[in-house]
């Protein structure tokens, strides 16, 4: 048994210390800051969590930068957002 695993979950500081070098990572590549970037994951989460219920465990959300065919680059939004279940909405 690693000693180490016993302590840790979600929240240790070995994944916190991993998601924010993403964050630093992602505002380099997109010219976004990371308090940006965590407005706007916060944003998608509110609205689509009217709808569903998501796995915020694996979700992850990114700016980067996307080469057309004109060589030029653009920011690119890519979210990938595990759902547990849909909500019966009434309308």
């Amino acid at each position: 048994m690693d000693l180490f695993k016993s302590f840790g979950g979600k929240n240790n500081s070995k994944n916190i210390a991993k998601e924010r070098l993403q964050l630093l990572l992602v505002h380099d590549r997109a010219d976004v800051s990371p308090k940006f970037l965590e407005m706007i994951k916060e944003d998608i989460l509110n609205v689509i969590s009217n709808y569903v219920d998501i796995d915020e465990a694996g979700l992850n959300v990114e700016i980067t930068k996307e080469k057309r065919s004109d060589n030029t680059y653009i920011p690119a939004l890519h979210a990938n957002i595990p759902i547990k279940k849909m909500k019966q909405v009434i309308r």
